[in-house]
């Protein structure tokens, strides 16, 4: 790479991009509001959105890697960037057609572009940086402000759509506008820069071969169960929470079927139908918080995975993986037990968002104590991913990439995992579903404390290869 060259213009590209899939991404938990009131479905059904999202991991995870080593990254990069404003535009086309199946497709064409990105953006920006600790640094310069718009989408989603029972997809239009511009945006600018490729050896062996036989190791397939059940467990610990916060409780819904019946102007019939199935028992009531100040509260948790993260970035040399992990996996244990047990009438005041007559204010509201136990947990989650991946590689060698893709195609637990948790709203309750939570991190204590262990690496691997081979040819 010429080193006098500047690319200051596509590391800011870059860095925007780092943002823009923790936008969408993000985008799609608490969008479950939307479509569970605007359609009038339960939970399962209102997370569907991102289930599809994170389910377009699993189809494109590994189709993802071979258009990389075929195309190279600027085009990977460029290909990911149009699928994402096309994925976008559908959802923006399905407030107008007022369609839940056209949201659905958008959402996961979405998920498309935001499984290539993640393959693409880390060695991108690491090699315009030009590599060793300043291109970490930019790396980490991306994480952080990935983080801020995870923090940022929650609570502007909230902002936007004020009163949940009123919830409408043309309410997030003004997110959707930003994520198209700055989609557009970074295409031309991108297009029209002449960049350098990353530097990436080709395997020599088939990627079949090396995926099936990364498939060897114990530790790995454990691992990769982790990566499944950690991105289930941080999408969703605050997805989940939400939906609880902003359905109506019961004397919430009675209200509002009382306010119908008496004005019918004051009340849409979508507010109208969802405080009617509460009453009627076809769906879970929750306790009727404003979607700002709930949008707040998830936006807390988000937060926190930043500070969390730092806190891994700064210290993570000190501490091994196994104890980072087993540590928070416990911590993490304990928060949500705390959650589901502890009565929601005790109430505890957050710094958050809220529209009142209109108006956004910013301030200290009280919401139940055991949404910020929920919003904790975020601190836990934030160096998961880390641990495991350096636990789950270790001994690896050769079979490296091959796992990489593997853990890519396993993130679709962030749509599978929420999607259950919301089942289980739907048939039991709030609090019963957070026992999904509770399972996932049970496993990752296990994995962190006892699955993690490595009883064979790739070298010795090959140094049995070595001696039957040589056992064969003394016979």
């Amino acid at each position: 790479m010429n080193q006098n060259k500047s690319y200051v213009l596509p590391i800011i590209m870059m860095i925007l991009l780092f943002g823009m899939i923790s936008f969408v991404t993000n985008l799609a938990a608490p969008m479950g509001i939307v479509l569970k009131n605007q359609f009038n479905v339960p939970n399962s059904l209102g997370m569907l959105g991102n289930f599809a999202n994170f389910i377009a991991y699993a189809v494109m995870g590994i189709p993802g890697g071979i258009l990389l080593q075929k195309v190279g990254y600027k085009k990977t990069a460029l290909i990911a960037i149009a699928v994402g404003f096309v994925g976008v535009g559908i959802q923006y086309l399905s407030g107008h057609a007022e369609s839940f199946g056209v949201y659905l497709l958008g959402a996961f064409v979405a998920g498309f572009s935001m499984c290539l990105l993640n393959i693409v953006v880390n060695p991108m920006l690491n090699t315009l940086g030009g590599g060793g600790n300043k291109g970490n640094q930019l790396i980490q310069v991306g994480g952080s402000f990935n983080s801020v718009m995870a923090t940022f989408t929650p609570v502007f989603v909230g902002i936007l759509i004020g009163e949940a029972t009123k919830a409408n997809i043309t309410d997030v239009f003004p997110i959707l506008y930003i994520a198209l511009g700055v989609f557009a945006l970074v295409f031309f600018i991108l297009w029209a820069t002449s960049i350098p490729e990353p530097h990436a050896d080709q395997p020599k062996e088939p990627l079949g071969s090396l995926m099936s036989g990364a498939l060897k190791f114990r530790h790995f397939v454990l691992g990769a169960i982790a990566i499944f059940v950690y991105v289930g467990v941080e999408v969703g610990t605050p997805g989940i929470a939400n939906l609880y916060m902003t359905t109506p409780s019961i004397e919430k819904s009675q209200e509002i079927i009382a306010t119908y019946a008496s004005q019918p102007s004051a009340v849409s019939e979508d507010a109208y139908e969802t405080a009617q199935r509460i009453i009627d028992g076809r769906d879970t009531p929750g306790l009727g918080i404003g979607a700002g100040i709930a949008g707040g509260v998830v936006g807390f948790y988000w937060l926190l995975m930043l500070v969390g993260r730092l806190f891994g970035a700064g210290f993570g040399h000190k501490i091994s993986s196994r104890t980072m992990l087993s540590t928070a996996s416990l911590v993490g244990l304990i928060l949500v037990l705390l959650a589901i047990f502890w009565p929601a009438k005790t109430e505890f005041s957050m710094p958050t968002f809220n529209v009142v007559g209109g108006a956004l204010k910013f301030g200290l509201y009280s919401v139940p104590i055991k949404f910020f136990f929920l919003a904790l947990v975020g601190l836990c989650t934030s160096i998961m991913w880390g641990s495991i991946f350096n636990l789950a590689v270790e001994g690896l060698g050769k079979y490296l990439a091959a796992a990489s893709g593997i853990f890519m195609v396993l993130v679709a637990g962030g749509g599978i995992l929420p999607a259950i948790q919301g089942w289980v709203a739907d048939v039991a309750n709030y609090e019963m579903s957070y026992w999904v939570i509770i399972a996932g991190l049970a496993y990752l204590l296990f994995y962190g404390a006892l699955g993690s262990k490595v009883n064979k690496r790739a070298d010795d691997i090959l140094l049995e290869g070595k001696t039957v081979v040589g056992s064969a040819e003394k016979a």
